[in-house]
């Protein structure tokens, strides 16, 4: 555990850590931030492309801006509560919740003056080629027992600050790895949310409203939304055009499709209205993000 100091990463990135205190296992020696520098490192994250995982007792002024986060990033609140950018918006993360954001989008969280926020986290290192954790199933924010994962976490360090032995670190990564897919790929959510999706998700170019995605999920109108806000912590519109963002993230990588194309593909006839919607969902216009 150590004590951070106010950083300004490059590219536009924040890291202020202030007083916090940290505890971190890394994949490799990479990466040069100092706040990393001295923590163990453990080769056999790369098996599930894991960068790095740790537990953050983190304190007014913290502060961590990434501008482009190429991979998952999964917290999991233990004590107290932060903020987090999730689609755009400012969210409360509190004790008893997690967090997962996909790859490839800005990411950012501070903590509140006179709150502290205890969090423990892993985050991923995906690559355009490789299918990220988060699917259109994922939630964004909701109610998580981080007790595992946090004993998981702190028994992996202990390991590798210790005997290092390559079984008992094979077991911890597994179990960490399994405690994120616990939140990241549910398997007790709704089966109607799942066919309701699996229907949309090839169909995304079309004018969408709530009442036929209810139709679709045959429930009303507002049992969806409450269905939607349980399972995603979003509303079936906005979970909507998580998917479209993600659809277009994808189309932008890997064809060489206008923008004005990608938009109309995704259920947008003005391009305009579709890069204000990616900017503010991903954090990068999408000229920028291809």
């Amino acid at each position: 555990m150590a004590a951070g100091s106010q950083n300004s990463a490059s590219s536009g990135d924040i890291q202020n850590l202030g007083a916090s205190q940290y505890l971190v296992v890394r994949s490799d020696d990479s990466d040069p931030r100092e706040w990393l520098s001295d923590s163990p490192i453990c080769p056999l994250f790369s098996q599930h492309h894991i960068a790095h995982a740790g537990i953050l007792w983190a304190r007014y002024p913290f502060e961590l801006m990434r501008t482009y986060q190429s991979g998952s990033y999964m917290m999991a609140c233990l004590e107290g509560e932060g903020k987090v950018l999730v689609d755009g918006n400012w969210k409360l993360l509190r004790a008893g919740e997690a967090c997962l954001l996909p790859p490839f989008v800005l990411n950012t969280f501070k903590c509140i003056e006179g709150t502290p926020w205890d969090f423990c986290w892993v985050r991923y290192l995906e690559s355009r080629e490789t299918k990220p954790i988060v699917s259109e199933n994922s939630p964004v924010l909701g109610p998580y027992d981080y007790a595992p994962m946090l004993a998981a976490i702190k028994g992996l360090h202990a390991e590798c600050s210790g005997a290092n032995n390559p079984g008992a670190l094979n077991h911890w990564i597994d179990l960490i790895h399994q405690y994120v897919l616990r939140f990241a790929q549910p398997h007790d959510y709704d089966d109607r949310l799942w066919k309701l999706w699996h229907q949309v998700e090839p169909r995304l170019a079309r004018k969408w409203t709530l009442a036929e995605l209810a139709d679709l999920a045959h429930v009303s109108e507002e049992h969806l939304r409450r269905l939607c806000r349980r399972h995603y912590g979003r509303s079936p519109m906005q979970h909507l055009t998580f998917l479209r963002m993600q659809r277009s993230k994808t189309l932008l990588s890997t064809t060489n499709d206008k923008i004005e194309t990608i938009a109309r593909a995704v259920g947008y006839e003005n391009p305009f209205t579709f890069s204000t919607l990616f900017k503010r969902w991903v954090g990068w216009s999408p000229s920028k993000f291809r």
